[in-house]
């Protein structure tokens, strides 16, 4: 009995943005087809949209060579992004005393799947 496979991944760790920011752009493309989506991203004025659109495009090049989906019915079923590694940095400031830097790093995770 061989299942059919319906879905494709692609995921990009330890990326250099705020998690916090790459979510605000993942809300916006979440749940819709791919060639909206895509367009969605490519008109978006962010960091986070052009790593995005990267693992996007990732996903669907998965889908289509490695588990012979049509890219037509493909939309995002699942997209989510997670903390990864924060670098810390330290900054000198008055009389002696240093603030902290965090420079956080993000997973970003997007499933394709065909309807």
């Amino acid at each position: 009995m061989s299942e059919q496979i319906l879905s494709a991944k692609a995921t990009a760790k330890t990326v250099r943005v705020s998690p916090r920011k790459a979510r605000l752009v993942m809300d916006l493309v979440r749940g819709k087809q791919v060639a909206e989506a895509i367009s969605i991203l490519k008109f978006t004025p962010n960091k986070a949209a052009g790593i995005i659109e990267k693992v996007l495009m990732s996903a669907i090049a998965n889908a289509e060579n490695n588990f012979d989906l049509d890219v037509e019915n493909l939309y995002i079923s699942e997209a989510f992004v997670n903390e990864g590694p924060t670098m810390k940095r330290f900054r000198p400031r008055a009389k002696g005393s240093a603030s902290p830097i965090m420079k956080r790093t993000s997973h970003v995770t997007v499933v394709v799947t065909e309807k």
